[in-house]
């Protein structure tokens, strides 16, 4: 929480009276930190921020983010209210950090307002986990979102799901489990709870894969991850399976 009230303090440095609420979500509201689990904070204020708080949210973030800093990743997404409420899809995204960007943000690029389909799937987070760090509660600032953009959004990640999946594969794989479950049952789960929904519904063969990705996740930071060659080899066929699933669920 110490990391957490920095991020907060960050914000509230660089954005002054434009906040009207910073709130968690992933993890921290859907079963709990683990190893290797990102600090998620949204933000939600009332104009978009300009390129100089742009920079200062990126310069401070840099600096107590991630391993560099000794700490837990941290991903900030920011939006502008008037730009998910009245809700409408796919919503626009005003800033975002996350540690697979870093590169890019040392070499001087600034994050750009720009669609965020994955904000349907923050908010409804948010909502749920209603853990404000600031402001008033989400439901009072935030609308929930349709089940059919749920869908949308969760659909819109595949093929760039699929791009990183030799080399990001517990992830990967663990989402794909995430939103097979969330487009059958309407729920967002832990990573670890969607697998175990996932696992009761997968065929003996398509198992290994993801009971050993969520191991990973419950135990094990990225630095300790290994993956046998077989399980390598059977990751793309497992995803497979459950995509079939999800596009017979999208279909519906």
């Amino acid at each position: 929480m110490d990391q957490v009230q920095q991020v907060v303090g960050l914000v509230g440095d660089v954005l002054a009276g434009e906040t009207v609420g910073a709130y968690l979500h992933g993890s921290c509201v859907l079963g709990g930190l683990k190893p290797a689990s990102d600090l998620d904070v949204l933000v939600v204020t009332r104009r978009r921020t300009d390129d100089q708080e742009r920079r200062a949210l990126v310069d401070g973030l840099l600096a107590i983010s991630g391993s560099p800093a000794g700490a837990r990743p941290v991903e900030l997404t920011v939006v502008v209210q008037s730009e998910v409420r009245p809700w409408r899809f796919p919503p626009t995204g005003d800033f975002l950090y996350g540690e697979w960007l870093r590169a890019e943000f040392e070499a001087g690029v600034l994050p750009r307002p720009e669609p965020m389909p994955d904000l349907a799937l923050l908010i409804t987070m948010v909502l749920a986990g209603d853990r404000p760090l600031t402001g008033p509660p989400p439901a009072r600032v935030l609308d929930p979102v349709p089940h059919a953009d749920l869908v949308r959004a969760s659909v819109a990640g595949i093929p760039g799901l699929l791009d990183d999946l030799d080399g990001d594969t517990r992830n990967v794989v663990l989402t794909f489990a995430r939103i097979w479950s969330t487009l059958a049952t309407g729920e967002i789960r832990s990573k670890d709870a969607a697998a175990d929904w996932a696992l009761a519904r997968l065929p003996r063969e398509h198992r290994p894969v993801l009971a050993h990705a969520r191991e990973l996740y419950l135990n094990r930071r990225y630095s300790e991850e290994s993956w046998s060659d077989e399980l390598r080899a059977r990751a793309r066929p497992q995803v497979e399976r459950m995509l079939a699933e999800i596009d017979r669920l999208s279909r519906r």
